[in-house]
């Protein structure tokens, strides 16, 4: 997960200032403490970690603030707003139009994923209904067009490149204009990079950049180097316009504070964040969602958009009156399963959930649990009809599970796990029937029709307790109105998934 050791740490600073008494001097500096403590430690410069504490107790004026402030709001809301800054440059990147050709060049050292990230980019756009393309301007490294030419193959997106032409400019200069021709609405020039800092490079990336006249320029960073990224950045902005940056790497570092730190310092706008090797393992970067996700405050927007994105509208009434009825069966678990994959690396998924802690889904269990609802996946496709749309237990006898076991190549033991899964999602369903269901066209209605007594009762316990309880909750309950869409069925399924 991203940055989870950081994110972990600020959460339970937080949580013990909450749980405080009463909150006075000594528990707002203790506060303060551990999340300059945990900002330090993964690397963010010192400078910009002293100003945030300044700022803080500046606006934390505890002897200014009245009785009946709720000063644990006002503090967590500071501390919110002085990450956002550190993490805000202030100004947008260039955005591209969709039918438009735009020329996209990526720079960055070598070793920093550059190339991947290039395939990446292109393949987030490519879901999203752009036309994108890939120029290889890479000759200075062995194999790096046999790597594009690969990525891109794989992810369907059609790429230039040459094995005998020494010149980056005219292999950047040609597939630019051959792709503009074949109308693609974004062309992205992948560059050399070296092992340093060198003048060569500079010189060849103004070079690729005066032939092909980008429309952005994005520079590709290594989230591992820490505080080193202040110094890259500078030295490759001022060779080239840099607008933009994308960080790698930020699965596996718990230093990757610094680079964030760094490049915003720069005031060139971090646009995405690479959290693992996978092509869909690829997040756009907002600063206020994604501090909120740091502190453990989830992304609703976000965790919507990854609904809407897997159900569709028109489903989604079938959805919530099966929800309604309190039948689950396991052909709706099932369905659930495909859409909880659809939505990309379940950590991501989880991650948007108020209360749910970067570090409650390390890597290792990440990639259990997404193995295991495939397994389980497995176990199903090897049933019956019958057996999938019926609700009573008694229904799977002894023999109807060896040959279930059989067909899908799992244990004995493997079905009943699954089985036992089933009947605790049951229990989550279950306690939804009887609500009231919307109309279509009335989505935004749903999350009034369900009070936070009855959410309460749906949520795990540990995800209800790090929201703040039934005041917590309430307050939630409030912004999931605001949102609209199918939040509480989802929610009601999504709590059930994690143990």
């Amino acid at each position: 997960m991203v940055l989870a050791q950081l994110g972990g740490s600020i959460s339970r600073a937080i949580q013990q200032m909450s749980n405080a008494t009463i909150i006075d001097e000594k528990v707002l500096n203790e506060c303060l403490n551990e999340i300059t403590r945990a900002l330090l430690q993964s690397d963010v410069q010192f400078k910009l970690v002293r100003d945030m504490q300044t700022n803080i107790k500046k606006i934390v004026n505890l002897d200014d603030l009245a009785a009946g402030h709720n000063k644990r709001k006002i503090i967590q809301q500071a501390i919110f707003n002085e990450l956002c800054t550190i993490l805000d440059p202030g100004k947008p990147s260039f955005t591209p139009k969709k039918g438009k050709s735009s020329v996209i060049m990526f720079v960055g050292l070598q070793g920093s994923g550059k190339t991947t990230t290039c395939t990446k980019y292109a393949y987030y756009h490519q879901k999203k209904g752009w036309k994108p393309a890939l120029v290889c301007a890479d000759t200075f490294r062995a194999g790096a067009f046999d790597q594009l030419k690969q990525n891109a193959t794989k992810a369907k997106i059609p790429f230039y490149g040459s094995y005998t032409e020494s010149d980056p400019m005219r292999i950047a200069v040609e597939g630019v204009e051959r792709f503009k021709q074949e109308n693609c609405d974004l062309i992205i020039v992948d560059t050399s990079g070296r092992h340093k800092q060198e003048a060569s490079l500079f010189e060849e990336m103004r070079q690729v950049a005066e032939a092909t006249k980008p429309d952005l320029v994005i520079f590709v960073m290594d989230s591992s180097i820490g505080q080193a990224a202040f110094d890259q950045a500078q030295a490759f902005k001022q060779s080239v316009s840099v607008g933009a940056v994308i960080i790698t790497k930020m699965d596996g570092h718990a230093k990757g504070g610094g680079a964030l730190s760094a490049v915003a310092a720069t005031k060139s706008p971090i646009i995405f964040i690479g959290t693992g090797e996978h092509i869909d393992e690829f997040e756009v970067f907002d600063v206020k969602p994604f501090v909120s996700r740091l502190l453990g405050m989830g992304d609703w927007s976000g965790f919507m958009d990854k609904i809407h994105e897997v159900v569709p509208m028109d489903q989604q009434p079938e959805l919530l009156q099966k929800l309604s009825e309190g039948n689950f069966t396991l052909r709706i678990m099932y369905e659930q399963f495909q859409n909880i994959l659809k939505m990309g690396p379940i950590g991501q998924v989880f991650s948007m959930l108020p209360g749910f802690s970067a570090e409650l889904m390390p890597k290792g269990h990440e990639k259990e649990s997404q193995a295991k609802l495939k397994r389980y996946m497995t176990i199903m496709d090897s049933m019956t009809n019958e057996e999938l749309d019926n609700s009573n237990p008694k229904l799977m006898t002894e023999s109807r599970i060896i040959r279930i076991a059989r067909g899908s190549g799992r244990p004995p033991r493997e079905v009943m796990d699954m089985l036992e899964e089933y009947k605790r999602l049951a229990k989550v369903w279950s306690k939804m029937k009887g609500l009231k269901i919307p109309k279509k066209g009335e989505m935004s209605a749903l999350s009034r029709n369900m009070n936070a007594q009855q959410m309460s009762k749906v949520l795990p316990q540990q995800m209800l307790k790090q929201i703040g309880g039934m005041g917590g909750l309430q307050g939630l309950m409030k912004q999931m109105g605001s949102m609209g869409g199918s939040a509480k069925d989802m929610m009601g399924m999504f709590g059930g998934v994690d143990k």
